[in-house]
């Protein structure tokens, strides 16, 4: 066990890569620790408050800042290898593929650039900020503030777009043939279809969902957070079924 103080809180998602522990800082500074004893194994100096979800692809760490840009960074270094410009804050993690990173941006744009050079290839304007994206069956889910989620080509063709009871805030819990989705003020999880992006179940809550915290998958279980504590969901056959409640202990 070990505990480390630095100048400044960690805001965003704390990520593990490796040996590696990845977070960005309240004052601009992206750190890497060493996951065995807290060591500061590198720091870049940026500028800009990190508040985002580091993601580590091929020996290279994006994460975005409210500055609305996206950074590329040596894993094994620290070294700023690229950087890409939005006009609106990047909170959310990126998806990779086909040598491509793919992101949204609080300017309402969903962007695919490079992931060796930051070239942008495309850009889609959604209508608000995009706080998640996730790659799902060869094709990509982008979730909006306008309470639309959108399912596009990795080419950047629009598939579909549905409209949700809230805004969308969280990265959704993706599976083969659907995603779940929890809609901030809705009483209930939504999971729409790929295919079509039509609603097929929903896991209620009993209460309007007020936290960002993503859904996530335990065994055969489902967990969702509400304000008051979690809830876990037996996997959906013909109807969610609750197996149990508790409050979330601090």
């Amino acid at each position: 066990q070990w505990m480390r103080t630095l100048a400044m809180p960690l805001r965003g998602t704390l990520s593990i890569s490796g040996n590696k522990l990845l977070a960005g800082g309240s004052d601009g500074r992206f750190h890497a620790l060493d996951k065995s004893n807290g060591d500061i194994l590198w720091t870049l100096p940026y500028g800009g408050r990190f508040h985002c979800h580091p993601v580590t692809v091929n020996g290279r760490v994006y994460a975005g800042n409210d500055d609305g840009n996206l950074l590329a960074i040596d894993e094994a270094s620290g070294k700023l290898l690229w950087r890409y410009r939005t006009k609106g804050s990047v909170h959310g993690p990126v998806a990779v593929a086909n040598d491509t990173v793919y992101f949204g941006s609080g300017d309402g744009y969903l962007y695919a650039v490079g992931s060796v050079d930051g070239r942008l290839l495309w850009r889609k304007r959604t209508g608000a900020g995009v706080e998640a994206v996730a790659l799902v069956d060869n094709a990509l889910l982008a979730a909006s503030l306008d309470n639309f989620v959108y399912l596009f080509s990795l080419n950047g063709r629009r598939v579909w777009k549905r409209r949700l009871p809230g805004r969308i805030s969280a990265q959704p819990l993706t599976a083969e043939d659907g995603a779940l989705f929890t809609p901030l003020s809705s009483p209930a999880g939504v999971v729409l279809g790929l295919r079509d992006g039509r609603q097929v179940n929903s896991l209620p809550t009993g209460e309007e969902i007020t936290t960002s915290a993503s859904p996530i998958a335990v065994g055969d279980a489902v967990l969702l957070t509400t304000e008051h504590g979690f809830l876990a969901f037996a996997q959906p056959k013909e109807s969610p079924k609750t197996i149990t409640s508790a409050p979330l202990q601090f």
